[in-house]
């Protein structure tokens, strides 16, 4: 068998035709889809492709949010011989252009009026830009705004026309499918980089291939057809994308979540055995927890001291010793209690949880370990196409991000930082040999620019991003992740940048949520049409901070205490300073506040 996801797509099929593959949620029923019909949908999609004009190796970008569809469409271009671009939904109409233009796509899926609005914004400057296929319905009125030599096509007439032609030519899709080499390239997945413009990673089908055999090799059939996960992370994303392919590699249906704010509410409909999550995430289910139970001073306490009981039984069971029959009985007691209730929280059927795309608090691995949610702490990154190393099934090592998986092999430099050499690795960046360059050595070794080490189990522990290290004036190397994670536990922190390079003292911008001071507002005499700048300046609501930022120089070193700190005046969120993938913009939230950080080290 070649080594494609189209073939692994035809293998799945022929073996479980009728098993679920994905699904979708309509007015709260669960729509399945069989690999039978999982297969004619992507076939439908590719034929119609090249109907259309698609030639081997063009580029298709993909504009749109999770969805059921945006994974058929994927497959069915990767079918056809195309290669997939997918551009994140939160995009600006710059960024987009940017994508489709840099990518060289003649062809772009989108998904509704919103994002086609985008492409009208900025279609003069898309000149290699001929057809538009739209998801939903769109206005006529809005269609008409495209330049005539830009074709538009409705999704619906496509997988129509598709269907038909599918019918009429039995054989034509695995015909097509024996063209596509495992040297072509499958997908250009540009990075939602925390600075300059987006890198686009060129990734083979050979590469695609080897991370799915590299997830098998490290799951020996432990995930398979018995297990559904729930997904919602941005396919546009490494993490979410590969969630999206575990369906054809493993077998698991997947089921596509509304959207993210119903995440709670789908969790308990569709009872998920696989959860895959980035922190942000985690941490957020962990926030809401505690705020419900620190609102019942008997269930707080009760609540404490179950923790307590679980932390001990864990300690145990990590040193290789037994329990005492005591505290065997106190855990089971402080599951019924407490942990039953959190587990439920999950729709009561949860195997794993999966973490990557950033480092995950120690704390909330615990709190969710204490309740029987195993967390497997895993890393990757774009480059890798996801997962390179992932925590075993048969045994976790909290704070680290497991051992390798698969033909991977880890190395470091001699300042410490990780590098990877596997099959399971992009090309290059497209269109930038420089920087593929600094990056990619002949001998195939990637440089991630993580900073780490191995402990003595061979479990690799990431220290920090290399350009993010602190070193003070004093000469003191420090890692802001540390800090920036345990300040973020607070229930009043929702971002935080720690600052202090070439300077004499730590100070830290914090970014706050409204909602987190709601139930102060009448005590402090806030009007409920604040706005951030007031909160940001308001004395009751720094002297909260304040106290959070004091109880975490008590557990760090005193060179990695925080001196000061300013609330930025603002709202964090992805249209200013996060990534699609929810990570800090830091570079950019320290330039556009600097006059904030000088502040706090002025008369020093």
């Amino acid at each position: 068998m070649k080594k494609t996801l189209c073939d692994l797509l035809i293998q799945r099929y022929t073996e479980k035709p009728e098993a679920g593959a994905i699904g979708w949620i309509e007015k709260d029923n669960i729509k399945l889809l069989s690999f039978k019909a999982y297969k004619e949908s992507i076939e439908a999609i590719s034929i119609a492709l090249l109907n259309l004009g698609l030639d081997l190796q063009d580029k298709v970008s993909l504009l749109s949010n999770t969805r059921y569809e945006w994974n058929l469409i994927d497959l069915g271009i990767m079918c056809a011989g195309g290669i997939t671009v997918p551009i994140y939904p939160s995009y600006t109409n710059e960024e987009v252009s940017f994508i489709i233009d840099h990518s060289d796509s003649n062809l772009i899926f989108l998904e509704n009026e919103e994002q086609l609005k985008k492409i009208i914004e900025v279609q003069e400057s898309l000149v290699n830009l001929k057809k538009i296929i739209a998801i939903d319905e769109i206005s006529t009125q809005t269609v008409k705004e495209l330049r005539s030599e830009i074709k538009f096509f409705r999704y619906s007439d496509l997988i129509e026309q598709g269907n038909q032609n599918r019918l009429e030519s039995p054989d034509l899709f695995q015909n097509n499918i024996q063209n596509i080499d495992v040297n072509h390239i499958a997908t250009i997945v540009y990075t939602s980089g925390t600075t300059g413009q987006p890198k686009g990673a060129v990734i083979k089908h050979s590469a695609l291939f080897q991370v799915l055999k590299n997830v098998d090799k490290y799951a020996l059939g432990a995930i398979n057809s018995s297990d559904r996960l729930l997904t919602y992370l941005p396919l546009s994303h490494v993490l979410g994308r590969f969630e999206s392919f575990t369906t054809i590699a493993l077998g698991n249906e997947t089921i596509y979540a509304e959207n993210m704010a119903k995440l709670i509410e789908n969790i308990t409909l569709v009872k998920p055995t696989i959860l895959v999550a980035v922190p942000r995430v985690l941490e957020k289910i962990y926030e809401r927890a505690l705020k419900i139970i620190s609102q019942n001073q008997i269930k707080k306490h009760t609540f404490d001291w179950a923790m307590k009981v679980a932390n001990l039984f864990f300690e145990t069971l990590d040193a290789d010793r037994i329990p005492s029959s005591g505290l065997i009985l106190q855990y089971a007691l402080a599951k019924k209690l407490v942990f039953s209730k959190i587990y439920q929280m999950f729709g009561g059927k949860i195997r794993y949880f999966i973490s990557g795309g950033a480092p995950l608090d120690i704390a909330i691995i615990h709190f969710l370990r204490n309740a029987g949610l195993t967390v497997l702490e895993g890393y990757g990154l774009t480059e890798t196409i996801a997962p390179c190393t992932i925590n075993p099934l048969s045994k976790q090592v909290p704070g680290s991000v497991g051992q390798p998986i698969g033909d991977v092999e880890i190395k470091f430099s001699d300042e410490n930082e990780i590098l990877i050499k596997s099959k399971a690795l992009f090309s290059g960046y497209f269109k930038d040999e420089e920087e593929t360059t600094r990056v990619l050595d002949q001998d195939g070794w990637f440089y991630t620019g993580d900073i780490g080490r191995f402990d003595a189990q061979g479990f690799l522990k990431i220290t920090d991003r290399k350009k993010d290290i602190i070193i003070t004036s004093g000469g003191k190397n420090i890692s802001p992740q540390k800090i920036e994670n345990i300040l973020k536990r607070s229930p009043y922190i929702e971002q935080c940048l720690v600052v202090g390079d070439k300077r004499k003292f730590l100070t830290a911008l914090i970014g706050i949520s409204k909602s987190a001071f709601h139930a102060h507002f009448d005590e402090f005499e806030i009007s409920e049409d604040c706005d951030f700048v007031d909160l940001a300046s308001h004395p009751k609501i720094n002297e909260l901070v304040q106290i959070e930022i004091k109880n975490l120089n008590k557990q760090v070193g005193s060179f990695e205490t925080i001196k000061n700190f300013r609330i930025v005046p603002l709202e964090i969120s992805q249209d200013n300073y996060l990534t699609p993938s929810l990570k800090l913009k830091k570079k950019s939230l320290e330039a556009d506040f600097k006059n904030l950080i000088d502040a706090m080290y002025q008369g020093v």
